[in-house]
């Protein structure tokens, strides 16, 4: 799961880069993490940016179907948070082709801590297939790297972002552990073959 969230990440220019992976359970009904840091600080994100966010989202989703052939209860917050994002995206930001540049939603009243603003689905069946298709076309390409991915955190459990570029560029992830050689070392390595 948390290996299909940063492979989609790592391909989709527009994603924040990975910082760090992990498969160590943390608090209540989380099976692991996958944290970003932006590469700059922004007021404002454009829509390439928010339908990256959406891919990232329903990576770990998408790769569960993909290596799993099912899907688990783990991607519900992953769900809510590229639901609320399209929706957001459509209602409140003008960002819909089909609907153009108007505020659609609500104004958003919370009472007694619930928001009763939100009616009905908030994407369509259509829609869902469509983000899944993309995302999941993603992993394909990356499957290799999925899977490479998956196993470096069952052996090691996290993986920090030296480690995962590693691995998303082909290098060992052990290589990432070994401190660098001295021109003086590797000419010693030479002489002795």
């Amino acid at each position: 799961h948390e290996a299909g969230h940063a492979v989609v990440m790592h391909y989709i220019p527009e994603c924040e880069r990975v910082h760090e992976v992990s498969i160590i359970p943390r608090g209540k009904g989380a099976g692991g993490y996958t944290m970003w840091l932006p590469d700059e600080e922004t007021s404002y994100i454009s829509s390439n940016r928010l339908k990256a966010s959406i891919a990232g989202s329903l990576g770990g989703h998408c790769a569960e179907k993909l290596v799993l052939g099912d899907v688990s209860t783990g991607s519900s917050s992953d769900l809510k948070k590229a639901t609320q994002t399209a929706r957001a995206m459509v209602t409140e930001y003008g960002m819909s082709g089909k609907l153009g540049p108007m505020f659609l939603g609500e104004e958003h009243e919370v009472f007694l801590g619930r928001d009763f603003s939100q009616t009905g689905s908030n994407v369509s069946d259509e829609v869902s297939r469509a983000i899944d298709e993309e995302v999941h076309g993603l992993l394909e390409a990356g499957y290799d790297k999925l899977d490479a991915v998956a196993q470096a955190l069952q052996e090691k459990e996290k993986l920090d972002q030296a480690e995962f570029e590693a691995i998303m560029n082909d290098a060992a992830v052990e290589a990432a552990d070994k401190p660098a050689e001295t021109g003086a070392e590797s000419e010693a390595q030479t002489d002795e073959q």
